[in-house]
């Protein structure tokens, strides 16, 4: 558990996700540094660079996602995915607004929930549960849906690009 890890999961403004804080940060450390990116954890009470959306949203400057434990799982994924998804020629040219397109957007969301799965206590039905929890939008109404039902332009984006990680997991059934 994190140092700043409050005794419950919401805050006074914010809805009932998991954060930054109930997560193993060496796992989300590593997970980062396998696709090339580092994790900046920013103390309690202090801005988050590169955040698009203000705090406690994660923020992205180049290679690095910044967070503070306050700062939603689902968030750190879906910046370091911003960046998973990114050619390498445009990532370091990134500050706080990763995307330039609807496409690289879903893709981002789509790859957000595999990558869950290499999370010790997160996986993705917790993750999409956070999704909708937070407010993110699908056609369909839910996460779930969209990423059962109707993501196959994300996954063709993810295929276009090929990156081994979204491929091998598109096809595996999520860990148990």
């Amino acid at each position: 558990m994190h140092p700043d890890s409050p005794a419950s999961h919401a805050l006074p403004d914010g809805p009932v996700v998991t954060r930054l804080w109930d997560v193993d940060l060496a796992a989300v450390a590593a997970l980062l540094a396998r696709h090339g990116l580092e994790l900046e954890l920013i103390a309690a009470g202090t801005p988050i660079p590169g955040s698009y959306w203000g705090e406690p949203e994660a923020g992205v400057i180049g290679s690095t996602v910044y967070a503070r434990g306050d700062t939603p799982i689902h968030s750190v994924l879906h910046e370091a995915c911003h960046l998973i998804v990114l050619p390498s020629e445009r990532r370091e040219r990134v500050h706080t607004d990763a995307t330039d397109s609807i496409e690289e957007e879903d893709a981002t969301c789509y790859l957000q929930i595999l990558l869950a799965d290499e999370l010790p206590s997160v996986g993705r039905e917790r993750l999409m549960r956070d999704m909708d929890t937070w407010g993110y939008s699908f056609r369909l109404g839910s996460t779930e849906a969209w990423f059962s039902r109707d993501a196959a332009e994300a996954q063709a984006f993810l295929r276009a690009r090929q990156l081994p990680c979204c491929v091998q997991a598109m096809v595996q059934p999520p860990a148990s």
